[in-house]
């Protein structure tokens, strides 16, 4: 029997690589939730924004003063110190030049001592002096005759440059900036040098004098300034929080009150502080809030009103429309013995009499939804049912128009937590309407559904809407055409109750249409009850819509979905996008 031989286990340059992988992803993910983090906090706060921006760009400003500054004052120590060892070279070649004009030759006995002397005396006059400064005499035409001399004693051949001493001995006035070790310290120089003539020839006077003071003093301006200037970025970046948090506040204040005021609680007030700017703003803030509130109690009294006003009319007028409802029954049960004109009376009166106690109801349903008490029994629905049961109903008025209404329709049940009556009586309105503007053209009615939603569509090819009736489709008492001549006797309040009974389900009713083609509505709602919507499983804009470039110049859509107080709209093109925009 074969067996595959053991993997082998993972090296440890191998785990080295992996836990090195796992980290450098740890600190990536941490630096993008970084960034983030920063980015939402630069994009949300006034303040960071402009305390940044105040630190940028002081930092930048202070900076370059600051940099000018010590520059500056490098500069003046530098000359300075340039202009006390130009004199005293000067004062200095004048005085070797006296003394070595009292010789001829370079081979005199005594030239060497009066070099020696020199020095000392130009150095200070101790040879052991300690004041840093060194004063160099060369003679490199007398090399054989002359000895170079320095003092304090030192090797200062590397601190004299060729550069330099080619100058010096062309007869010119030269310096330098030299950095070299001396006793074992590494030192800066400002070395100068000058010519001093002689009856034997020329001879070269050196001095060398250090820069660590004038060093030390610039280091310590420019440590001042930095911190300084530190300081000075730090207090205007604490003045521009101060100050922006002294702006912001108020503004931030005024926010939230605005919040809680739109959320409905009309009561709340700014603080008014002082008599300044803000002052003023939050006073006037409080004033216009106080307008609101008294403007919009005065609303809702008279909206109060209204509804009371309507329901109490629906229903007192229930009990002499009752009574004339009897009368007119017994009339017209007896027309036939009537003579024609007035058997023809009584025909219109049970027809008025019908549409009156059909506006009563509707008002009523209105009423119900406008005070808030409407309820929805939701239970498991098959939907299709619910269709074929209005297609019926509706079948005799599309045989008189000559409307032919279709169905397509699944072949399995489509079931929804929904209330059938509220359902059923939205689909009556739009296929009623459907059939009394489908101009003798069909209507067709289309019923899907995906996981999370059902919609029904129903699609009439008649005269269409114009651009902007979309938006007023659902109006109460709103009518396409008012001179057109009305087949079913509509109340015109049967869009406006089938919209708040979608929202009531939480679902949308929707409308598009355009001129010469037709009107589509379309109703979804949620298979689950308190689910929320986010796309219908059918297309608003139907597949056969030949909208020109532009899409809603010639045709419209109305999303309306649900949301606080009196609904919420969601207007845009008819592009036949499912995904409807829902606002609150």
């Amino acid at each position: 029997m074969l067996t595959s031989p053991p993997s082998d286990p993972p090296t440890l340059v191998t785990r080295r690589l992996r836990a090195v992988r796992a980290l450098w992803r740890a600190l990536t993910g941490q630096a993008a939730g970084l960034t983030s983090g920063l980015h939402r906090t630069w994009r949300r706060s006034l303040q960071v924004r402009v305390v940044t921006i105040t630190l940028v760009a002081s930092s930048l400003l202070v900076g370059g003063f600051a940099y000018l500054i010590a520059d500056k004052i490098t500069g003046i120590l530098l000359e300075n110190a340039e202009t006390d060892v130009l004199l005293r070279l000067r004062n200095g070649s004048e005085y070797a030049a006296k003394q070595f004009n009292l010789y001829n030759s370079p081979q005199e006995a005594q030239l060497q001592d009066t070099i020696d002397g020199t020095v000392n005396y130009l150095a200070g006059g101790d040879p052991t002096q300690t004041s840093g400064v060194i004063v160099a005499i060369t003679a490199d035409n007398f090399t054989a005759f002359i000895e170079p001399r320095t003092s304090p004693d030192a090797q200062v051949r590397p601190l004299i440059g060729s550069e330099l001493r080619a100058k010096v001995a062309a007869g010119k006035i030269a310096h330098q900036i030299r950095t070299g070790t001396l006793d074992g310290e590494r030192t800066k120089y400002l070395v100068y040098g000058s010519p001093v003539p002689t009856k034997f020839g020329q001879v070269e006077l050196y001095y060398l004098v250090p820069l660590a003071r004038q060093d030390a003093t610039a280091a310590d301006a420019r440590a001042t300034v930095v911190a300084t200037g530190a300081a000075l970025v730090l207090l205007l970046g604490l003045l521009a929080a101060l100050v922006t948090r002294l702006v912001v506040t108020p503004v931030r204040v005024a926010a939230r009150t605005a919040q809680r005021l739109s959320a409905g609680l009309l009561d709340q007030r700014m603080v008014v502080n002082g008599e300044d700017d803000l002052a003023l703003l939050a006073a006037s803030f409080n004033q216009m809030a106080t307008n609101l509130q008294r403007q919009i109690l005065r609303l809702e009294e008279m909206s109060r009103l209204q509804r009371r006003f309507t329901s109490d009319v629906s229903h007192e007028l229930r009990t002499p429309l009752t009574t004339v409802r009897m009368a007119a029954d017994l009339i017209f049960a007896e027309r036939d013995e009537f003579d024609p004109a007035v058997a023809r009376s009584a025909e219109l009166l049970q027809a008025e009499l019908d549409r009156f106690e059909e506006l009563l109801t509707d008002l009523l349903e209105i009423s119900r939804f406008d005070a808030g008490f409407a309820v929805l029994d939701s239970e498991p629905t098959d939907l299709v049912p619910v269709v074929h049961r209005v297609a019926e109903r509706l079948a005799g008025l599309a045989e008189r128009v000559g409307v032919a209404i279709e169905l397509d329709l699944p072949d399995t049940p489509v079931i929804a937590e929904v209330d059938p009556r509220r359902v059923e009586r939205v689909l009556r309105n739009l296929v009623g309407n459907a059939v009394e503007h489908g101009e003798a053209k069909p209507v067709r009615i289309t019923l899907g559904m995906d996981q999370s939603a059902v919609a029904v569509t129903v699609r009439d090819h008649g005269i269409g809407l114009k651009p902007g009736e979309e938006k007023l489709v659902f109006n109460r008492f709103w009518r396409a055409d008012p001179s057109r001549a009305r087949q079913t006797g509509g109340t015109g309040l049967g869009l406006s109750i089938s919209l708040e009974d979608a929202r009531l389900h939480g679902g949308w009713l929707e409308a598009w249409g355009a001129p010469g083609q037709g009107a589509q509505f379309r109703l979804t709602l949620p298979a689950r009850a308190g689910d929320r919507l986010t796309t219908s499983p059918l297309r608003l804009v139907p597949a056969d819509a030949a909208l020109p470039f532009g899409g809603p110049r010639d045709g419209g859509l109305l999303a309306i979905g649900p949301g606080s107080g009196a609904g919420a709209l969601a207007v845009g093109p008819a592009d036949g996008v499912d995904r409807a925009e829902v606002t609150s």
